[in-house]
């Protein structure tokens, strides 16, 4: 059976990529770690903000990783195993993971907290300058 695709509107040109760019996020969604996604109020002029919010109990600032690649948020997490424990009951185990978020186009990332387990990222969109620009008819004989 073929997929349909979901951009495939004749008015909507030149979206191929975004459709491959959500194939690949929706594959990628296991559901670790668990994020919250707030929008948070502009102040003194600024542009209103996203707050992400993901819960990485357990990952130090040096097992994480923020950054951008091809206008995706791609936050990771890498743990390894304390092979000097001896473990009675495992129930926190170290976990690799990967969460991706994409972005749209003129998005900037602020900066990124961590406190009490949580890293939050902050992201806004500046207003975009409203352009109009004619273009020229030629006349051909």
């Amino acid at each position: 059976m073929s997929r349909v695709p979901t951009l495939s509107s004749p008015f909507l040109l030149g979206f191929d990529e975004i459709e491959r760019v959500l194939d690949r996020v929706v594959k990628g969604a296991d559901g670790y770690p668990p994020y919250n996604i707030e929008r948070c109020s502009g102040s003194d002029g600024a542009p209103e903000r996203l707050r992400i919010t993901l819960a990485v109990a357990g990952f130090t600032r040096d097992q994480l990783d923020v950054t951008i690649e091809e206008n995706q948020l791609v936050i990771r997490g890498r743990q390894q195993d304390d092979k000097s424990r001896q473990y009675i009951h495992r129930g926190i185990a170290a976990r690799h993971f990967q969460r991706t978020f994409v972005l749209a186009e003129g998005m900037l990332v602020l900066g990124a907290d961590l406190k009490n387990g949580l890293l939050s990222v902050d992201l806004a969109r500046p207003e975009p300058e409203r352009i109009v620009k004619t273009i020229a008819i030629n006349e051909h004989e």
